[in-house]
């Protein structure tokens, strides 16, 4: 398990290289300002999905950064 700084520099990261600086910087920005409940809005985000959907999708990104 990495440290909680660790967590927040790799997710930095992670967003950054996926939307680019600015748009990381306005995503931060809305979940700062508004009430977020994580749970609910993964929910929404995934809709209908099975569990295998999503890991089987997010397999597939990753092999196709890794080729």
């Amino acid at each position: 398990m990495i440290t909680d700084e660790q967590l927040k520099i790799e997710g930095l990261k992670a967003l950054t290289e996926a939307l680019g600086d600015v748009e990381a910087e306005k995503f931060i920005a809305l979940i700062m300002r508004s009430p977020f409940d994580y749970t609910k809005w993964q929910r929404k985000l995934w809709g209908e999905k099975s569990i295998k959907e999503i890991s089987d999708a997010a397999m597939k990104l990753r092999d196709s950064k890794s080729a």
